[in-house]
């Protein structure tokens, strides 16, 4: 069993020394700056902006040049003609609008049934600045005591807007026994058209004429019926009603 007195007493390496201090008798301590170890392996990666890259920005600048609209494309230089009349042909027309631009192609747009002109035609101009200058000259001008609208096509129906008008079209039964409707309103529809007529005979069809190229009614329409008697009958009830808050005006077409 160990005395008392060796408990006490410290070890040997822990005496005192009189030629060294008692401090050197502690550990050293060794302060350094941590050594950055843990991703030495790792692969080094570069990070710069998506804007910042050349490449990526010339293909973002295609892209959006992609969607701008052709100023040179047919549909800028395409002019729609309305009320001529009926006695203008594509010689005629092409002589008119050639005074005031170069044509690339002028024609007048006829019924598929009777031959007779309906009344509006299209000209589809060399350049932009030959349809804004026919636009200009020809707008609100008359020829053959009718004045005439003479505007740059709009834009192209959607695809749905499209096949809507398309089967709308379709649907339209044409007849020798017509008439054609004037001064339209705007909200006059092909159904209201026809539900109006049908009032006082029995309709075979109708349809509201478009702007081409667009759903915006032209203004007019025709209503077909399967006798002259139904179309003196129509003529005489209804030239000159109100509808949608117009006066029509009705005659054979």
């Amino acid at each position: 069993m160990a005395s008392i007195s060796s408990l006490l007493s410290p070890p040997n390496n822990l005496l005192y020394n009189p030629t060294k201090p008692l401090i050197s008798l502690a550990p050293k301590l060794h302060f350094q700056t941590p050594k950055k170890t843990h991703f030495q392996n790792l692969p080094s990666f570069t990070f710069s902006p998506l804007i910042l890259s050349p490449k990526r920005s010339q293909v973002l600048f295609a892209v959006a040049e992609e969607t701008q609209v052709d100023v040179s494309s047919e549909a800028a230089r395409k002019l729609y003609i309305g009320n001529i009349p009926r006695t203008v042909d594509n010689a005629e027309l092409t002589r008119i609008v050639e005074e005031h631009g170069a044509v690339e192609k002028a024609e007048v747009m006829y019924d598929k049934f009777s031959g007779r002109s309906r009344r509006f035609a299209f000209a589809i101009m060399k350049t932009v600045e030959d349809a804004n200058a026919v636009v200009e000259k020809l707008n609100g001008t008359e020829i053959g005591g009718r004045e005439i609208k003479v505007n740059i096509t709009e834009k192209p129906l959607s695809t749905v807007e499209s096949s809507l008008l398309q089967v709308e079209e379709s649907q339209f039964v044409d007849s020798p026994h017509k008439v054609y409707v004037g001064n339209l309103a705007k909200t006059v529809t092909t159904e209201i058209l026809e539900k109006y007529f049908s009032e006082k005979g029995k309709v075979l069809s109708a349809k509201v004429s478009r702007v081409p190229g667009t759903s915006k009614s032209s203004g007019f329409g025709f209503v077909t019926f399967s006798s002259d008697e139904d179309v003196e009958t129509a003529i005489a009830s209804f030239n000159n009603t109100l509808l949608e808050g117009q006066r029509i005006r009705v005659n054979k077409a």
